[in-house]
């Protein structure tokens, strides 16, 4: 399934994509799960293949404003330098434990929204990522069973603030959570729809630009590498989002970067989830 969150006409819902239109689960069930993290924490998924069985779209994908599919995760958990051959960027040895920070959900917009240059900076960038949402509760969860608690897989534009992600000593933060500055979707993949086991192709393109081409299979740390260990010393619970990394930048490193500017478009892609599309505009 694909699932999505959504508004039409103002009204925040959720549903399972079909062809070019959206079968409307709120509508089906209302209270009980209203939302798509309420299905997920429900263990709701197996209702929701139920409830779509034969049902036609209520509404257009044209129709409906898509949201970051899980709106308001209790966490959004971010991998750093996580390709072979992003972290030769910054270090010959190959790191013994993953990077983290986190991500606030105002800090991400949907498919098909403005992301947005705040107007403290001109060093604007994007990451392209594949996230994967968690669809059981786990603590200190064994790497050969860690898959078992994705409930799917969405695309995710990291997008960073470069000057500010130095503002810290020890931190990133300020750079990752400009308003809107960055996207996730546009829909999510649920995992029983797609082959975790084998690489994903990620490719990013800027301006129809290919500036990122990488797959899965050089990620130094894996999916299952990484619920093994986050969850060694937290729970990761039913709609947490993880956002795995992002490879690196094709071309020569410039003198003087190519920063996002309005008007730009950055289309994040994999075949086996779809692809997430944004344009940028400055702050107001």
């Amino acid at each position: 399934m694909r699932l999505v969150s959504f508004t039409s006409r103002g009204r925040p819902s959720y549903g399972v994509v079909v062809g070019d239109g959206v079968i409307d689960l709120r509508l089906r069930f209302g209270a009980r799960f209203p939302s798509l993290l309420d299905l997920l924490r429900g263990d709701g998924l197996t209702d929701a293949r139920t409830a779509v069985a034969g049902v036609r779209a209520d509404h257009r994908l044209t129709e409906v404003q898509l949201l970051p599919p899980v709106p308001a995760p209790e966490k959004i958990l971010c991998i750093g330098i996580n390709y072979v051959n992003r972290n030769k960027d910054y270090d010959v040895d190959m790191p013994k434990y993953p990077s983290m920070f986190f991500r606030v959900p105002g800090s991400l917009v949907g498919h098909g929204q403005a992301i947005v240059r705040p107007k403290v900076s001109e060093q604007f960038d994007y990451e392209g990522e594949i996230a994967i949402v968690i669809g059981r509760e786990g603590r200190y969860v064994a790497r050969e069973y860690a898959l078992d608690y994705i409930a799917g897989v969405t695309l995710c534009n990291e997008g960073s603030v470069r000057d500010w992600l130095r503002h810290g000593k020890f931190n990133v933060t300020q750079g990752k959570n400009f308003d809107a500055s960055g996207s996730m979707g546009p829909w999510m993949v649920t995992s029983d729809a797609i082959d975790l086991t084998r690489p994903l192709h990620l490719t990013v393109r800027a301006n129809n630009e290919v500036t990122q081409d990488d797959t899965t299979a050089n990620m130094i740390f894996s999916f299952a590498d990484i619920i093994a260990y986050v969850t060694t010393f937290m729970t990761l619970k039913p709609g947490d989002v993880i956002a795995t990394g992002t490879p690196v930048k094709l071309g020569p490193r410039l003198d003087a970067p190519r920063w996002l500017k309005p008007g730009d478009v950055v289309e994040i892609s994999v075949p086996e989830i779809g692809s997430l599309w944004n344009n940028v505009v400055d702050e107001a």
